[in-house]
């Protein structure tokens, strides 16, 4: 049986999960079915592809990312305040999650921070932004990707 190793063009399957700093757990797929995908196809932000090529079916190893390599420091410029008639007839609320569009029409999360009167704070960074995560890795099945 060959062994093949995590690279581009290979089709891996894997559970992870997913932790803060103080060991909270972020996400995992233990619970739930292994993840599949193609290394390279944009599923995983390449901050945690890199530390996983090479690895082989059986292996498992935990990696600490970075902010830069997962995903981004917060950036104060992320933070924006809007006028609560942009909500139209949704009424904001401390820690709500809402999704606006940009003007490129991409969907964008963000969570409103704080309510003054007629101005409301809304954060569009990442949650993850500026933690550093530890990425816990199962390899189950590596094989090369079936090209279409």
């Amino acid at each position: 049986m060959s062994e093949y190793q995590i690279n581009e063009g290979m089709e891996i399957t894997l559970h992870f999960t997913l932790k803060l700093e103080d060991g909270t757990v972020v996400d995992s797929t233990k619970e739930k079915a292994p993840a599949t995908f193609q290394f390279g196809d944009g599923n995983l932000p390449p901050g945690f592809e890199n530390p996983i090529k090479g690895m082989t079916a059986g292996q498992s190893d935990s990696f600490a990312i970075t902010p830069e390599h997962a995903f981004g420091q917060h950036n104060p410029q992320n933070i924006q305040t809007l006028k609560r008639d942009d909500f139209g007839e949704e009424t904001p609320e401390l820690g709500m999650v809402l999704s606006f569009a940009d003007k490129a029409g991409t969907e964008l999360p963000g969570v409103v921070k704080s309510i003054d009167g007629d101005r409301v704070e809304v954060d569009f960074n990442h949650p993850l932004a500026g933690r550093t995560l530890t990425f816990e890795v199962d390899v189950l099945d590596v094989k090369p990707a079936l090209t279409h």
